[in-house]
């Protein structure tokens, strides 16, 4: 990428604040400390332990009865039972495959949670970016004004100069100090969503160049890296997954489910009997109807996940086409900017009465409206490259 710094005077842009925290460096330190971020890595957790529990096996049964007899010498009876039912065995295995499943989901859902706070966080920095450029290109407006207004007020005292002329630079300092404000009140309160998003932790950001970027690769290029990356579809192919792993599973429970125990009678009479207890269960209703409802589960998410990658892919053809037409504009802006920085000029003519007070304003208005509008356009598109690489994040 070619310098952002395009000439003398938007060099000062990057001279007036040295940076205290890198943009990398501040975006590692909303991953320590966001509030968000740490309250869903405890939810996650507790999904994947929740996911544990239905391949867990019934608790063990123990029951005994003590029976009476009705009539004088009968005595009594009683029944003592241990017992423990279980599945199919491989009811267990595709069981187990697909709580991996959905470990492996939730933890891509963790991940794509972290992306977009990452990117949020991202942003406000892009943000401060352009707002400390701002704040240094006000700076030498300032002070360019406030020279003039010196300038001009003593030579209204000698009469080299008439009152309009006088006022009308008087005019342009307070504008340019109404702006400063204004600048200073936006750029506090981005300070300000950094730290919410740093867990209440300010960040002193005060860079005011844009780390070099790639170039960016073709669109299929682009297109094959970010399907394959993308938090989204990464989560939406784990549901998939996950929902083809249920399908087996519930074909698993139509499998009979056992039993086996431990069985003593003592009487009164001191006979006991002791034995073992086999029993099996075979689901002839109880699994009705789960294996076609998984099925149509999956159907779901497949016909979700496709419908999801030609979204995620239009979506990149509209930054990727937003992204070169910023490109373009910059590059024009650059060309021009570089060539014709006049504003020393401007100034060392307006001083020596070269140039009309018109002249001059009408000038240095078009040549400072132009550094705002490329420093826009530095913004728009550093903010579409983090959208196309989000999954970088």
């Amino acid at each position: 990428m070619k310098s952002y710094i395009i000439m003398a005077a938007l060099s000062l842009l990057a001279g007036g604040l040295s940076a205290q925290v890198s943009l990398d460096e501040a975006l590692r330190s909303v991953e320590a400390n966001n509030k968000d971020l740490r309250a869903n890595g405890q939810l996650i957790q507790s999904q994947k332990l929740e996911a544990k529990l239905d391949n867990n096996l019934p608790d063990p049964s123990v029951t005994y009865s003590h029976l009476y007899g009705n009539k004088e010498g009968m005595g009594f009876t009683g029944e003592f039972i241990a017992s423990q039912s279980f599945d199919f065995p491989s009811v267990y295995y595709q069981k187990n495959k697909l709580t991996k499943a959905k470990a492996a989901g939730l933890d891509r859902q963790a991940m794509a949670f972290r992306q977009q706070i990452l990117l949020q966080a991202k942003e406000v920095c892009l943000d401060l970016v352009l707002l400390n450029q701002q704040r240094n290109l006000l700076r030498i407006r300032l002070e360019n004004a406030e020279r003039l207004s010196d300038l001009y007020a003593m030579r209204l005292e000698r009469g080299d100069a008439n009152i309009l002329g006088t006022n009308k630079i008087d005019l342009e300092l307070l504008n340019v100090k109404t702006e400063a404000r204004m600048n200073e009140a936006a750029r506090v309160a981005k300070l300000e969503e950094l730290r919410a998003l740093n867990g209440g932790i300010a960040i002193e950001f005060a860079d005011t160049v844009y780390d070099l970027s790639a170039e960016i690769p073709s669109f299929e290029e682009l297109k094959a890296e970010a399907m394959e990356a993308d938090p989204q579809l990464r989560v939406l192919r784990s549901d998939q997954m996950t929902a083809s792993r249920q399908v087996s599973v519930n074909k698993a429970k139509g499998l009979p489910s056992f039993q086996l125990g431990y069985r003593m009678n003592p009487s009164s009479g001191g006979d006991r009997y002791n034995g073992f207890l086999v029993g099996i269960s075979i689901p002839l209703f109880s699994n009705r109807n789960y294996v076609r409802q998984a099925k149509a589960l999956n159907l779901y998410a497949e016909i979700r996940l496709e419908s999801a990658s030609f979204t995620v892919e239009s979506e990149l053809r509209r930054l990727y086409d937003q992204a070169m037409t910023l490109k373009s504009a910059m590059d024009e802006y650059e060309g021009v900017l570089r060539s014709r920085n006049n504003l020393a000029l401007l100034n060392k003519a307006i001083q020596a009465g070269q140039i009309s007070m018109i002249e001059y304003f009408v000038d240095v208005t078009t040549y400072y409206q132009s550094v705002r509008n490329y420093l826009q356009l530095q913004n728009q598109y550093q903010k579409v490259i983090a959208q196309l690489y989000k999954y970088r994040l």
